[in-house]
Order: structure tokens, then sequence, then C-alpha cells
């Protein structure tokens, strides 16, 4: 899944994705222990998969923790002018 796609989701979807992604990955590990794994760079995509998913995760989480610490120091501000 593209990073662009990812970015288009809600924080809601992108959990869910993200746990669908941990749900496949422990099913191709156990395909894999079990012989019955026919293409194992799936397993390689998934992880990035989950890798794209945290970041973006991340990402939102930071902008929002910049956008907090902004508005508090424009309060600051303001407090100090009168």
């Amino acid at each position: 899944m593209k990073s662009s796609e990812l970015r288009d989701l809600s924080i809601e979807e992108l959990q869910k994705k993200l746990v669908d992604f941990k749900e496949e990955l422990f099913s191709l590990r156990f395909q894999m222990v079990t012989g019955q794994l026919g293409n194992s760079m799936r397993i390689k995509e998934v992880k990035r998969n989950i890798a794209r998913v945290k970041t973006i995760l991340r990402e939102i989480e930071l902008q929002k923790n910049n956008q907090n610490k902004l508005n508090k120091g424009r309060l600051n501000v303001i407090r100090r002018k009168n």
C-alpha cells in the first residue's frame, strides 16, 4: 500500500489497518513455519506496510503536539502583553 493512500485515511482507519497488517504478518509467519507460504516476499511487504502506518500515525501525533505547543505559546504572549 502506498504512503499517499494511507495519508488519506483517518486515525481510526489507520489503526484498523495496523491491526490487519499485524494479523496478516502473524498468518504469513505461521504459513512459513508450516511450509505453506507461497510468496516469501509478502512478509517483507507487510512489514514495510506496518512501518508506513506507524510512521504516519507518529507524524499525526507530532503535528498535534506541535500545534498544541504553538497555541500555548500564543496564549502566553497575549497574557504578557496585558
